[in-house]
């Protein structure tokens, strides 16, 4: 650090938990909190200043909250000077509703301004959005605390320390740990979400351009190492005066971030934190204890009472174990509407394997009938020893619930919600595709599969069937699943699944929303099922691809938009899987970035029907036991004539 941090010394005497503040000049200032029992800071969000002097950033799943220092900090001498040596040190806490699970993260920023109402909770720490993110107009440094693992912000884990500019893309970070000084600087992992209060430096040397971050344990000092520092001219980055402060953010799991203590110093250390008068973070969820049954042996004369007592006992147990469960913290505030478990084990014949639809990647998926309503359902069952795939299973409950399933809605969509629909589902299957650190074949896309939220915006559900591998190899799939209409021919020859088997389906998707109709239904002649493709196809070569739209629209929609949906179906459909489109080349066509390639000429110039039957889509081949039970629910979109 410069020599000028030593050549002035300010004592300070802290009494109660009040923080003590020396402004010697407008370089020079100094406070400490050692807990915030009546601490003059402005919240902003959901952010709470709690009775027993912590400062509770968020309170839920999906929130965010902010603590700031009440004024502005000046960082440089004059206007137009360099930003000043700094040090900042903090007292954190991170506890989640489920076991040591916690989304998204806390930071320490500095910002010139107070206002981030535009800013996401998930992903984004309360500091930015989508838009926003690396603009270097924000004029924000940050450090973050991210326990969530996002592929898109280039995070390193689920469980590190990062320096932020202008951007939640690290330019430097490093999973969470110290070295530890006791061990002759032995590095040893920490672990941010295991609810126990964690220390952190983070200093700015003005003359070397360095910042340095480190992290301990509560109770040992500072380590000599610091865990990791990276080199910028933070004079090139913040505006005069910035805002100091504290961000926390969650996502679909309720994670409570704390701050105990707090402490800042310019062109000098921060004054260290008073560990006796910090406040405690409060207990952790309680795991379910075991009842443990004491028997009292009696006399000899009652033995054959106590055994007769005993053995009713073992039998009310074991019945109770037949049916025993455990309520996870988060089913509570997840859970849309709970079933037990023994309702759940009655309506699957205890989990009979002949009920088995399913296995995914984190558990095995019955059909059931409940008991009472007789409804038909699908049941996931996941180990509760397991924790592989939680997160995504909790997020894929937290989604689900809050999605309202309008495949019994009597309305009939209107082309422009069908097109909104079709776009949405076009996007998602990109990201699968592409924009994720690993590609995911859903590989059971269907109108049926597809939820629509309160402003009618299509997602895709139902991942059962979905596999993941990496970029740049290929899927190891060699069975087929799915549903009939939408199986490409290769897929049916093979057994082997590729992003191109996706597209096939979300062609025979396309015309079912464009047309109104089933991919295969039973109003063929002769028990003969009809194609839909086949009948679009065949319109198609006849120069009446119009007449194939939906009827129930009345003739209300863009003749254009009903025209490229149609052809791009067809072109999707191609029996050949090179001659298909990607995905990303489907969004293209669909934002009409790029023309849709003049398919009409395949439909004139060659026997494309004659192709597809040969390929795979022959009636015999199609044949299965229950048309009504395949065919898609979507009513809004798929009605027939």
């Amino acid at each position: 650090m410069p020599d000028d941090w030593h050549r002035s010394l300010i004592v300070c005497f802290v009494f109660s938990l009040i923080p003590c503040l020396v402004a010697t000049d407008a370089s020079q200032v100094q406070f400490v909190y050692s807990g915030f029992r009546d601490a003059n800071l402005s919240l902003e969000g959901v952010a709470e200043l709690r009775s027993d002097g912590l400062v509770q950033l968020t309170n839920n799943s999906d929130v965010k909250g902010y603590a700031f220092y009440p004024i502005p900090v000046h960082f440089r001498n004059t206007p137009n000077g360099t930003v000043q040596s700094f040090s900042v040190s903090f007292v954190f806490g991170i506890r989640s509703a489920f076991n040591e699970e916690s989304l998204d993260g806390m930071t320490f920023f500095i910002s010139p301004s107070k206002d981030f109402s535009s800013a996401f909770a998930n992903h984004f720490l309360g500091l930015f959005n989508d838009k926003t993110d690396g603009s270097s107009s924000n004029h924000v440094f940050a450090v973050e605390l991210d326990t969530y693992k996002n592929p898109e912000l280039k995070d390193i884990d689920d469980n590190h320390i990062g320096i932020d500019i202008n951007s939640l893309i690290s330019i430097q970070a490093h999973s969470a740990g110290f070295y530890d000084d006791q061990t002759v600087g032995k590095f040893t992992n920490l672990t941010l979400g295991s609810g126990e209060p964690m220390q952190l430096w983070v200093d700015y040397d003005a003359q070397t351009l360095q910042i340095m971050a480190t992290l301990a344990p509560l109770g040992v000092a500072k380590p000599q190492m610091a865990l990791f520092s990276a080199t910028t001219n933070l004079s090139n980055v913040l505006k005069e005066p910035s805002y100091i402060g504290f961000s926390g953010a969650t996502g679909p799991i309720s994670t409570f971030f704390y701050l105990l203590g707090w402490s800042f110093g310019i062109n000098s250390r921060a004054p260290a934190i008073s560990m006796t008068n910090l406040p405690k973070l409060p207990q952790g969820h309680q795991k379910a204890r075991s009842i443990v049954l004491e028997i009292t042996l009696l006399p000899v004369g009652t033995g054959v009472c106590v055994l007769a007592l005993g053995t009713m006992i073992v039998l009310v147990i074991r019945r109770r174990s037949k049916y025993a469960e455990v309520r996870e913290d988060w089913e509570a505030e997840f859970g849309p509407h709970r079933f037990s478990y023994k309702k759940l084990y009655c309506a699957t014949d205890g989990f009979n394997n002949k009920l088995l639809i399913g296995i995914g990647g984190f558990g095995k998926v019955y059909k059931g009938i409940l008991p009472v309503t007789k409804l038909e359902v699908a049941i996931k069952k996941v180990s509760h020893e397991s924790r592989q795939g939680m997160k995504e299973f909790i997020t894929e409950i937290v989604t689900i619930g809050r999605l309202r399933h309008r495949n019994l809605e009597k309305a009939v969509l209107s082309w422009t919600q069908r097109l909104d629909i079709i776009k949405g589902v076009a996007s998602g299957l990109l990201y699968l595709h592409e924009k994720w650190e690993k590609v995911v074949l859903h590989r059971d896309i269907k109108a049926g599969n597809v939820l629509l939220d309160i402003h009618m915006n299509g997602r895709l559900g139902d991942f059962g069937l979905a596999r993941l591998y990496d970029h740049g190899t290929d899927a190891q799939t060699t069975h087929v699943v799915g549903t009939m209409g939408y199986l490409a021919p290769e897929l049916l020859r093979t057994g082997k699944s590729s992003p191109l088997t996706d597209v096939f389906a979300f062609g025979a998707f396309l015309l079912e929303v464009t047309c109104g109709q089933r991919p295969i239904h039973g109003d063929g002649v002769q028990d003969t099922p009809f194609l839909l493709v086949a009948w679009v196809l065949q319109h198609c070569y006849n120069g009446s691809l119009l007449e194939t739209v939906d009827w129930r629209l009345g003739g209300n929609y863009h003749s254009d938009e009903a025209d490229m949906v149609l052809k791009l179906g067809l072109f999707c459909l191609h029996p050949l899987p090179t001659a298909r489109p990607s995905m990303r080349q489907v969004m293209q066509y669909l934002d009409g970035d790029m023309p849709l390639p003049d398919i009409t000429q395949t439909c004139l110039s060659t026997n494309l029907l004659s192709m597809m039957q040969h390929k795979g889509f022959r009636p015999s081949i199609l044949s299965y036991p229950d048309l009504s039970t395949s065919a898609a629910t979507f009513s809004g979109l798929s009605g027939g004539r």
